[in-house]
Protein backbone atom coordinates (compact mmCIF):
# COMPACT_ATOMS: atom_id res chain seq x y z
CA UNK A 1 0.00 0.00 0.00
CA UNK A 2 1.57 3.51 -0.84
CA UNK A 3 2.06 5.92 2.07
CA UNK A 4 -0.98 8.68 1.35
CA UNK A 5 -3.38 5.81 1.06
CA UNK A 6 -1.61 4.64 4.55
CA UNK A 7 -1.81 7.96 6.14
CA UNK A 8 -5.29 8.15 6.73
CA UNK A 9 -5.48 4.40 7.80
CA UNK A 10 -3.07 5.10 10.42
CA UNK A 11 -5.28 8.35 11.24
CA UNK A 12 -8.33 6.34 11.88
CA UNK A 13 -6.65 3.74 13.66
CA UNK A 14 -5.40 6.43 16.11
CA UNK A 15 -8.62 8.08 16.55
CA UNK A 16 -10.08 4.96 17.73
CA UNK A 17 -7.52 3.68 19.84
CA UNK A 18 -7.28 6.95 21.79
CA UNK A 19 -10.76 6.70 22.91
CA UNK A 20 -10.37 2.54 23.33
CA UNK A 21 -7.84 3.56 25.78
CA UNK A 22 -8.49 7.04 27.00
CA UNK A 23 -5.54 8.98 26.08
CA UNK A 24 -5.07 12.18 25.19
CA UNK A 25 -6.07 13.78 21.53
CA UNK A 26 -3.41 13.07 19.19
CA UNK A 27 -0.66 15.81 18.33
CA UNK A 28 0.30 16.56 14.21
CA UNK A 29 3.79 16.63 13.94
CA UNK A 30 5.41 16.98 10.16
CA UNK A 31 6.17 13.35 10.77
CA UNK A 32 3.10 11.44 12.18
CA UNK A 33 1.36 12.19 15.56
CA UNK A 34 2.32 12.34 19.13
CA UNK A 35 -0.35 10.84 21.50
CA UNK A 36 0.10 11.41 25.71
CA UNK A 37 -1.03 8.13 27.30
CA UNK A 38 -0.97 9.41 30.80
CA UNK A 39 0.97 5.94 32.48
CA UNK A 40 4.07 5.08 34.10
CA UNK A 41 4.98 2.37 31.38
CA UNK A 42 4.17 4.39 28.32
CA UNK A 43 3.91 8.34 29.20
CA UNK A 44 3.65 8.90 25.26
CA UNK A 45 4.21 7.54 21.75
CA UNK A 46 5.24 8.76 18.72
CA UNK A 47 3.42 7.13 15.33
CA UNK A 48 4.67 7.65 12.31
CA UNK A 49 2.86 6.22 9.38
CA UNK A 50 5.83 6.02 6.82
CA UNK A 51 9.14 5.48 8.89
CA UNK A 52 12.59 6.75 7.36
CA UNK A 53 15.50 6.24 8.46
CA UNK A 54 16.74 9.99 9.21
CA UNK A 55 13.31 10.86 11.30
CA UNK A 56 13.08 7.42 13.63
CA UNK A 57 17.02 8.03 14.18
CA UNK A 58 16.15 11.49 15.13
CA UNK A 59 13.25 11.29 17.07
CA UNK A 60 15.38 8.31 19.39
CA UNK A 61 18.11 10.57 19.82
CA UNK A 62 15.70 13.49 20.83
CA UNK A 63 12.34 11.28 22.49
CA UNK A 64 14.93 8.99 24.84
CA UNK A 65 13.00 9.25 27.59
CA UNK A 66 11.67 6.28 30.25
CA UNK A 67 7.99 5.77 28.95
CA UNK A 68 8.31 6.83 25.49
CA UNK A 69 6.93 5.04 22.77
CA UNK A 70 7.97 4.56 19.19
CA UNK A 71 5.26 3.41 16.57
CA UNK A 72 6.93 3.22 13.06
CA UNK A 73 4.99 1.83 10.18
CA UNK A 74 6.67 0.50 7.04
CA UNK A 75 4.57 0.60 3.78
CA UNK A 76 7.78 -0.20 1.92
CA UNK A 77 8.75 -3.14 3.50
CA UNK A 78 7.32 -6.86 2.54
CA UNK A 79 5.03 -8.39 4.49
CA UNK A 80 4.77 -11.40 2.40
CA UNK A 81 5.65 -14.71 4.43
CA UNK A 82 9.17 -15.50 3.85
CA UNK A 83 10.39 -11.80 2.97
CA UNK A 84 14.40 -11.48 3.50
CA UNK A 85 14.21 -8.60 6.14
CA UNK A 86 11.43 -7.68 8.24
CA UNK A 87 10.34 -4.62 9.27
CA UNK A 88 12.28 -5.04 12.75
CA UNK A 89 15.52 -5.68 10.94
CA UNK A 90 15.07 -2.66 8.77
CA UNK A 91 14.51 -0.39 12.01
CA UNK A 92 17.02 -1.66 14.78
CA UNK A 93 19.92 -0.45 13.42
CA UNK A 94 18.64 3.35 13.42
CA UNK A 95 18.09 3.18 17.50
CA UNK A 96 20.34 4.64 20.25
CA UNK A 97 20.81 2.37 23.10
CA UNK A 98 18.32 2.43 25.68
CA UNK A 99 15.59 1.33 23.09
CA UNK A 100 13.90 -2.12 22.92
CA UNK A 101 12.27 -3.45 20.07
CA UNK A 102 8.93 -4.71 21.34
CA UNK A 103 6.14 -6.98 19.73
CA UNK A 104 5.77 -6.33 16.18
CA UNK A 105 2.04 -5.94 14.36
CA UNK A 106 0.12 -5.18 11.09
CA UNK A 107 -2.07 -2.44 10.07
CA UNK A 108 -5.08 -4.72 8.72
CA UNK A 109 -8.33 -3.61 7.50
CA UNK A 110 -12.13 -5.28 6.60
CA UNK A 111 -15.17 -4.56 5.33
CA UNK A 112 -17.62 -5.26 7.84
CA UNK A 113 -20.28 -7.51 7.98
CA UNK A 114 -22.83 -9.47 9.83
CA UNK A 115 -21.35 -13.13 10.76
CA UNK A 116 -23.13 -16.04 12.62
CA UNK A 117 -21.84 -15.84 16.02
CA UNK A 118 -22.01 -19.51 17.42
CA UNK A 119 -21.32 -19.56 21.48
CA UNK A 120 -19.67 -23.03 22.27
CA UNK A 121 -22.01 -24.78 24.88
CA UNK A 122 -21.79 -23.51 28.46
CA UNK A 123 -19.61 -20.17 27.54
CA UNK A 124 -21.55 -17.15 28.44
CA UNK A 125 -21.09 -13.83 26.25
CA UNK A 126 -21.85 -10.54 27.39
CA UNK A 127 -21.40 -6.99 25.55
CA UNK A 128 -21.37 -3.98 26.98
CA UNK A 129 -20.80 -0.24 26.06
CA UNK A 130 -19.24 2.69 28.19
CA UNK A 131 -18.03 5.97 26.32
CA UNK A 132 -17.86 4.57 23.37
CA UNK A 133 -16.45 1.64 23.53
CA UNK A 134 -18.11 -1.59 22.58
CA UNK A 135 -16.86 -4.26 25.06
CA UNK A 136 -17.23 -8.20 24.44
CA UNK A 137 -16.05 -11.28 27.11
CA UNK A 138 -16.82 -14.66 26.85
CA UNK A 139 -16.57 -16.65 30.39
CA UNK A 140 -15.89 -20.31 30.25
CA UNK A 141 -18.34 -22.90 32.28
CA UNK A 142 -16.47 -22.61 35.43
CA UNK A 143 -16.70 -18.99 35.28
CA UNK A 144 -13.16 -17.90 34.43
CA UNK A 145 -12.78 -15.17 31.86
CA UNK A 146 -12.04 -16.82 28.70
CA UNK A 147 -11.52 -14.31 25.46
CA UNK A 148 -12.13 -10.49 25.09
CA UNK A 149 -11.79 -7.54 23.41
CA UNK A 150 -13.25 -3.95 22.57
CA UNK A 151 -13.98 -2.08 19.11
CA UNK A 152 -14.25 1.59 19.06
CA UNK A 153 -16.38 3.13 16.16
CA UNK A 154 -15.56 6.67 15.32
CA UNK A 155 -17.66 7.62 12.17
CA UNK A 156 -17.46 4.90 9.02
CA UNK A 157 -14.53 3.22 10.83
CA UNK A 158 -14.23 1.04 14.13
CA UNK A 159 -10.74 0.70 15.48
CA UNK A 160 -10.76 -3.42 17.30
CA UNK A 161 -8.27 -3.41 20.25
CA UNK A 162 -7.32 -5.90 23.00
CA UNK A 163 -8.75 -9.21 21.07
CA UNK A 164 -7.47 -12.14 22.99
CA UNK A 165 -8.04 -15.60 24.11
CA UNK A 166 -6.69 -17.01 27.18
CA UNK A 167 -4.08 -19.27 26.40
CA UNK A 168 -6.35 -22.19 28.67
CA UNK A 169 -9.11 -21.64 26.13
CA UNK A 170 -7.74 -21.43 22.41
CA UNK A 171 -8.74 -23.51 19.62
CA UNK A 172 -12.40 -23.14 20.35
CA UNK A 173 -12.92 -20.82 18.01
CA UNK A 174 -13.71 -18.15 20.73
CA UNK A 175 -11.75 -15.67 19.01
CA UNK A 176 -13.93 -15.52 16.11
CA UNK A 177 -16.97 -15.39 18.42
CA UNK A 178 -15.63 -12.07 19.83
CA UNK A 179 -14.78 -10.50 16.72
CA UNK A 180 -17.88 -10.97 14.77
CA UNK A 181 -19.72 -10.01 17.79
CA UNK A 182 -17.56 -6.49 17.77
CA UNK A 183 -18.18 -6.52 14.31
CA UNK A 184 -21.75 -6.88 14.52
CA UNK A 185 -21.82 -4.02 17.35
CA UNK A 186 -20.28 -1.82 15.09
CA UNK A 187 -22.02 -2.33 11.93
CA UNK A 188 -25.21 -1.30 13.99
CA UNK A 189 -23.70 2.03 15.73
CA UNK A 190 -22.74 2.95 11.69
CA UNK A 191 -19.46 1.79 11.00
CA UNK A 192 -17.96 0.06 8.06
CA UNK A 193 -14.35 -0.70 7.92
CA UNK A 194 -12.60 -2.41 10.47
CA UNK A 195 -9.28 -1.19 11.25
CA UNK A 196 -6.74 -3.18 13.92
CA UNK A 197 -3.15 -3.56 14.42
CA UNK A 198 -2.89 -7.07 14.95
CA UNK A 199 0.45 -9.14 16.58
CA UNK A 200 1.85 -11.75 14.05
CA UNK A 201 -0.37 -14.44 15.74
CA UNK A 202 -3.06 -12.43 15.74
CA UNK A 203 -2.41 -11.80 11.48
CA UNK A 204 -3.41 -15.38 10.99
CA UNK A 205 -6.77 -15.72 12.98
CA UNK A 206 -7.59 -12.07 11.37
CA UNK A 207 -6.94 -12.82 7.88
CA UNK A 208 -8.97 -16.64 8.44
CA UNK A 209 -11.93 -13.93 9.15
CA UNK A 210 -11.69 -11.56 5.91
CA UNK A 211 -8.94 -9.21 6.91
CA UNK A 212 -6.11 -7.97 5.11
CA UNK A 213 -2.79 -6.70 5.92
CA UNK A 214 -1.77 -3.56 4.19
CA UNK A 215 1.99 -2.50 6.48
CA UNK A 216 4.11 -3.87 8.98
CA UNK A 217 4.39 -2.19 11.88
CA UNK A 218 7.57 -1.46 14.67
CA UNK A 219 6.43 -0.95 18.33
CA UNK A 220 9.92 0.35 19.99
CA UNK A 221 10.01 1.67 23.86
CA UNK A 222 12.92 3.21 25.83
CA UNK A 223 13.86 2.22 29.37
CA UNK A 224 12.16 1.14 32.17
CA UNK A 225 9.48 3.99 33.86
Amino acid sequence: MSTSSLTPLVRSWIDGWVVSRGAADPVPEPWGWTIDVGEFAQSGRHVLPDGDEATVRRLAAERAAPGRWLKVFLPQVSIAPGAPHTAEDVVAPWLVPGWTLGTPGFLMTTELQHTPVDVPDGHRLRTWVQGGVIRAAVTAPDGTLAARGQITPTGATAVADRIATSPLHRRKGLGSVVMGTLQHAALERGARTGVLVGTVDGRALYEALGWQAHAPMVSVTFGAP
